[in-house]
C-alpha cells in the first residue's frame, strides 16, 4: 500500500497514545510528528508544512473541561489557517468538541478510537487540507494578479511572445540575460500563465548554495542523515510538487554537482540524503543564468547534456541599453508599482528627469532602476521625484560637450548640491558621483566659484 504524501502532527500528553497513533498512522501517511507538549505546536508548525493536527483537548490532571484544547485550536488556526485540526476527546466530553467544530475544527474522534474510523477521518482531513491550500493559492493569485511591463522594444516583445507560448506547455525553459534584466520576473510570468499557476512556484538561488548544502537543500534529507538532521525534511524539488521550480544562476554549479542535478531531471525522481528509495517528481523546470553558457560548454565547465536537458526552449532578455525607448515608460510603471506597495498615490518624476533617465547607463538594468526609484520615493518630498533623488547624476558617463542640451541641467544640479552642502566640495562630489577634480572642472566651466 502506497503512503499518502501528508504530514500529520499528533499532540497528546500520554506517551502510549502518541506511540499507538504513530504506529497506526505511519502505515498510511508519509510523515508523522508527535509531541506530548502543546507548547511545541507553534515551533513544529513554523518549521514544517503540517496538513493535519490530531489534537487532544486536555493536558493537566484535574482539568478536563477541554478549554486547553480550544485554546490551542485557536492558536493553530491563527498561525496556520490551512492546517486541518481534528480534536480527540473522551466519551462524555463531546459538547466541548462540538464547540471546537463551531470555531474551526474539522471533526473529532473519541478515545479509545476505532483504527479504521481514525484513518478515514484523517484521510478526509488531508483531502480538505489540499483543497484549502489550492483555494488559498488561487485567491492569492487573483488578488495579486501581477502586472508585467512589456514595452515597445522588438526584442522584449519577442521574449514575452515566446514566454506566453511556452507557458502553455510543460517544456523546460532556459532564460538568458545580464544581471537585473528580469529573469525572475519572466520565470514567474511563465508559471502564472501555465496550468500550474495555482501550485507552488519555488525559487532557488543556486549561486548562494555552498557545495555541502546543495543536495540537502534541493533533494531533502532523512532524519539522522547528518548531525543536524533532526527530522525528515523535503527539499526544494519536493516543495515544488505539481508546480514550478526556478533554478536561478544555474551556470554557477560545479561539474560534480551538475551530474547529480542531471540525474534528477532525467529520471524525474529525487532521493533524499540518507535514503535509498527515489521519490517521483512532477515539477516544471525553469533555469536562468547571466553567464555565456554555450562558451562554458565549449570550455567543458558546464555539461552539454545538462544544457540540452534544461533548454528545450531558450529565451534571451535584452539589457536596458538595447531598449532605450522603454526606459522612461518603464520608470513610470515601476514608480506606480512601488507607490502602490507603500499605499501611496499621485507620484511623478520631475519634468527634467526623463532626459537623465535615458542618458544614464543602467549597468544593473531593471533591478538597478527599481532600487533607485524605491530609494527616491522614500527620500523625496511633495510626491515628486527629482534627478537628485534618483541619484543618477553620474556625469562621468556623459560626454562633456558645451552644446550638450543637458549642460544647463547639469549646472543647476551642481548649484543645488553645493547649496545643500554649504559649499562642501567632498560631500557635493560624493552626491553627484564625481571625483573632486571633476567637480572642480565643472565649477570652473560653469563659473560657480562664487
Amino acid at each position: 500500500m502506497r503512503k499518502k504524501l501528508a504530514q500529520i502532527l499528533v499532540v497528546d500528553d500520554q506517551e502510549e497514545i502518541l506511540f499507538s497513533a504513530k504506529m497506526i498512522l505511519k502505515k498510511h501517511f508519509e510523515t508523522i510528528f508527535t509531541t506530548n507538549s502543546p507548547k511545541k505546536i507553534i515551533s513544529i508548525l513554523s518549521e514544517n508544512d503540517i496538513n493535519v493536527v490530531l489534537l487532544d483537548m486536555n493536558y493537566r490532571i484535574g482539568f478536563e473541561d477541554g478549554r486547553e484544547g480550544i485554546h490551542w485550536l485557536k492558536e493553530i488556526k491563527t498561525l496556520s489557517p490551512n492546517t486541518i485540526v481534528i480534536l480527540m476527546t473522551a466519551f462524555g466530553k463531546i459538547e466541548t468538541a462540538v464547540e471546537g467544530i463551531k470555531i474551526g475544527a474539522f471533526d473529532y474522534v473519541l478515545k479509545p478510537w476505532n483504527n479504521e474510523k481514525l484513518i478515514e477521518v484523517i484521510d478526509k482531513a488531508v483531502a480538505e487540507s489540499r483543497k484549502t491550500s489550492k483555494k488559498t493559492a488561487s485567491e492569492k493569485t487573483e488578488k495579486a494578479e501581477k502586472k508585467y511591463f512589456v514595452g515597445t522594444s522588438a526584442k522584449i516583445k519577442q521574449a514575452y511572445s515566446i514566454a506566453e507560448k511556452v507557458a502553455r506547455t510543460d517544456a523546460n525553459v532556459l532564460i538568458l540575460g545580464e544581471n537585473g534584466t528580469g529573469k525572475y520576473v519572466f520565470a514567474e510570468f511563465i508559471h502564472q500563465h501555465s496550468e500550474r499557476k495555482n501550485e507552488p512556484f519555488v525559487h532557488v538561488d543556486l549561486g548562494s548554495l555552498s557545495d555541502n548544502l546543495f543536495e540537502s537543500e534541493l533533494f531533502g534529507y532523512a532524519k539522522g542523515a547528518f548531525t543536524d538532521a533532526k527530522i525528515d525534511t523535503a527539499g526544494r524539488f519536493e516543495n515544488a510538487s505539481n508546480g514550478t521550480i526556478f533554478l536561478d544562476e544555474i551556470g554557477n554549479i560545479p561539474l560534480h554537482l551538475q551530474a547529480k542535478l542531471l540525474h534528477v531531471l532525467q529520471t524525474k525522481t529525487v532521493t533524499r540524503l540518507g535514503e535509498s528509495k527515489p521519490r517521483s517528481l512532477n515539477v516544471r523546470v525553469i533555469a536562468a543564468t547571466n553567464s555565456d553558457i554555450k562558451t562554458e560548454v565549449k570550455n567543458k565547465t558546464f555539461r552539454e547534456d545538462l544544457l540540452y536537458r534544461i533548454n528545450t526552449m531558450e529565451i534571451n532578455l535584452p539589457s536596458l541599453r538595447e531598449r532605450k525607448d522603454d526606459i522612461v515608460p518603464m520608470a513610470n510603471f515601476i514608480l506606480e508599482q512601488i507607490a502602490e506597495k507603500y499605499n501611496q498615490e499621485n507620484w511623478r518624476f520631475e519634468e527634467n528627469a526623463a532626459s537623465y533617465l535615458e542618458k544614464y547607463p543602467w549597468k544593473g538594468n531593471v533591478r538597478e532602476m527599481e532600487n533607485k526609484i524605491e530609494r527616491a520615493l522614500i527620500l523625496a518630498e511633495n510626491n515628486t521625484i527629482s534627478v537628485m533623488d534618483l541619484d543618477i547624476l553620474n556625469f562621468e558617463e556623459i560626454q562633456e560637450n558645451d552644446e550638450n542640451p543637458l549642460s544647463e541641467m547639469e549646472k543647476g544640479a551642481i548649484e543645488k548640491a553645493l547649496f545643500k552642502h554649504n559649499g562642501n566640495i567632498s560631500k557635493t562630489a560624493e552626491e553627484l558621483g564625481l571625483s573632486r577634480a571633476a567637480l572642480y572642472r565643472r565649477i570652473e566651466k560653469y563659473d560657480l566659484k562664487n
